[in-house]
């Protein structure tokens, strides 16, 4: 058996507005076979209700009865399907720039992107902003779908232009991989049986590189990374002196006999034991969920880190970090938040927001003194205790966080951190600055 057998490929799909997202997520339900017949029944009556021959392929993923009334994507739509090959889990994310939030919560852990291209128009300015999204959130693999070849009679030439300016532009933004296709969602060109129309193509079809990209990275390669997600002390008889910490390897691996850092407190100790499944192992990697057991008796709880001491973060109370704000009222200056890194969630206050992404020309405007929905920007945060961030460059689960608003827990802002920087912090705001309501730090 292959190594794509059991393998699991999360993917979301991106484009501006009528490319034919939802169309051709449709379409790859309904050619492999991933649709139930009466999910296929009730896209066939709603199309006839439309006035609509065959049936609208889009309403399978259009779940929202605005979507379908408007004919048009609003919320991401999550899909899973599989094939003998691998397993899928996809999400279908809105075109409109009002909703590039959403396209931001959809992509942040896909391992591959797939933006849509109207062949008719070509890349245009929403076609840049999900590729610069992408880039920002790192993910691996973009696929540039090509679509409505048959309405340009399936001319080479227009699909040639059009990929050498989109991988121009994503190339220009440290996209790592990017691939071309030419399909038609709406005729099934290319999507999972290749077209009879365009035989000067001879790459593979939507559906087969779905199949065959490479997603089984190495875990060994990343550092590991433990997040405690609940201490398990059962203080039976049978179990008297047991402390385990529970949770799951957000990356990299562990080994009993690995010496280890608990951070944000620093204090070290040695892997005694490892459990998975209710057995004991020598070695566990992400992303499993384990129980550690160390071999001093130290202080640790939700919220903190363990790692191996040579590969250790470092945790600091400044945060500078790119960021999209999805909430609806506006991130400012001064703002009192909550911020939540993996199990770990503590205060913290915005200090600084230097710079607002403007992501047609990806120009930096200087001081925008906020951030209003969609925005994509720069902030620096102080926070109530250290964290233990790694660069999202270096890894996108443990350099990622979740700005919270204290009132009523809505979800703000979604950051992805860079380098800290606790000189010029220090600087600007003395750590021990007080307020008379409690958030002192």
């Amino acid at each position: 058996m292959d190594a794509g057998a059991t393998s699991l490929l999360r993917f979301a799909t991106a484009g501006s507005v009528d490319d034919g997202k939802s169309t051709l997520v449709g379409r790859l339900l309904h050619d492999s076979k991933s649709v139930l017949a009466d999910q296929l029944e009730a896209v066939e009556h709603a199309s006839r209700n439309r006035g609509q021959e065959a049936p609208d392929l889009a309403l399978l993923t259009d779940g929202l009865r605005a979507e379908r009334e408007q004919g048009i994507t609003i919320d991401v739509a999550y899909r899973y399907f599989a094939t003998p090959r691998r397993r899928f889990i996809l999400a279908d994310t809105p075109g409109h720039v009002q909703y590039t939030r959403n396209m931001v919560t959809g992509a942040s852990t896909a391992e591959l992107a797939v933006v849509l291209v109207d062949a008719r128009n070509g890349v245009v300015e929403q076609t840049r902003r999900h590729a610069a999204v992408a880039a920002l959130l790192r993910v691996p693999h973009v696929v540039l779908a090509v679509n409505k070849m048959d309405l340009v009679d399936y001319q080479e030439s227009v699909f040639a232009a059009i990929a050498e300016e989109f991988t121009t532009y994503a190339a220009s933004l440290g996209v790592p991989e990017i691939t071309a296709i030419p399909i038609s969602a709406l005729a099934g060109d290319n999507v999972v049986t290749a077209s009879a129309h365009m035989d000067w193509y001879g790459g593979p079809t939507v559906l087969e590189h779905l199949e065959t990209v490479p997603v089984v990275a190495d875990p060994s390669d990343d550092p590991g990374r433990f997040p405690v997600q609940y201490v398990i002390r059962p203080q039976t008889a049978e179990h008297p002196d047991y402390r385990g910490y529970a949770g799951q390897i957000a990356s990299g691996v562990l080994r009993v006999g690995d010496p280890v850092t608990v951070l944000p407190s620093g204090r070290t100790s040695t892997i005694e034991a490892i459990d998975a499944l209710g057995q004991a192992v020598d070695v566990a990697w992400a992303p499993q969920s384990v129980t550690v057991r160390l071999t001093d008796d130290i202080d640790i709880s939700r919220g903190d880190l363990i790692a191996p001491t040579a590969s250790a973060p470092s945790a600091s109370q400044d945060i500078e970090a790119t960021v999209c704000h999805v909430g609806d009222r506006p991130l400012t200056v001064g703002q009192r938040v909550l911020i939540k890194h993996t199990t770990r969630t503590v205060k913290a206050i915005v200090k600084d927001i230097p710079s607002r992404l403007t992501l047609d020309d990806l120009s930096q405007h200087p001081a925008p003194g906020e951030l209003a929905a969609n925005d994509i920007g720069r902030i620096v945060v102080r926070t109530a205790e250290p964290l233990a961030l790694d660069a999202y460059a270096d890894s996108r689960r443990t350099g990622s966080f979740l700005l919270i608003d204290p009132a009523d827990g809505t979800t703000l802002t979604a950051g992805m951190a860079g380098t800290a920087f606790a000189e010029a912090a220090a600087d600007a705001a003395p750590a021990d600055e007080a307020d008379d309501d409690g958030w002192d730090f």
